[in-house]
């Protein structure tokens, strides 16, 4: 048994995609970021850090989606969602971290600022800057780690549900996924899929 602690809408949404795709038997606990729940002292007994997604598991709580994503794959490997040769696994970790290291926190800049300067000009400048910054992110994307249909080509795998939120957040900066084909292609199938809907739906999205 898995507990997920989540935000609705978050990126935790990528891990619990993941934990319905492996059929895994979880819980969810839904923290109110507004309501500053993800920094309550309970909270931060669980996760220091004080973001989601946390996941406890039977080993203990891990944190970050890089480093949940790829437990969850390794920990039911009959599923087959992680590459097994070492060269092929850190490809997809390459991935997954490009998202976690350049595209969230670009992202973050719109609506979090504030934990990357004080200055009112400063944190309005790095808002400007956002939809340019995630254009920039998704044309790498679609150029270069997106090998098609899925993340690594044509196995579905850990990747592929945080990849799936890339495509969520450039929708929220108004950038046409028209001009990104593969991403457009990679999100309509992740909506097909069960799992994808199932998580989606507890998420109210």
């Amino acid at each position: 048994m898995y507990t997920l602690y989540l935000a609705k809408g978050s990126s935790a949404l990528a891990a619990h995609i993941l934990l319905e795709e492996i059929g895994a038997r979880y819980q969810t606990q839904v923290l109110s970021v507004p309501d500053g729940e993800h920094q309550s002292d309970t909270y931060l007994s669980i996760n220091p850090r004080g973001r989601v997604p946390a996941l406890a598991t039977p080993h203990g709580v891990l944190t970050e989606n890089p480093a949940i994503l790829a437990y969850l794959a390794q920990a039911h490997p009959e599923k087959e969602l992680a590459p097994k040769d070492p060269f092929g696994f850190a490809t997809a970790q390459s991935a997954n971290l490009y998202l976690a290291s350049t595209m969230h926190p670009a992202f973050a800049h719109k609506l979090r600022g504030a934990r990357y300067a004080d200055s009112p000009d400063a944190i309005t400048a790095m808002k400007d800057k956002v939809p340019a910054n995630m254009a920039e992110c998704a044309r790498l994307i679609e150029d270069h780690l997106l090998q098609g249909p899925w993340v690594l080509g044509a196995q579905y795998s850990m990747c592929d549900p945080y990849f799936f939120l890339a495509h969520r957040w450039m929708a929220a900066n108004d950038i046409s996924s028209g001009e990104f084909p593969k991403i457009h292609a990679h999100a309509e199938a992740m909506r097909a899929r069960p799992a994808t809907r199932a998580a989606l739906e507890q998420h109210g999205l």
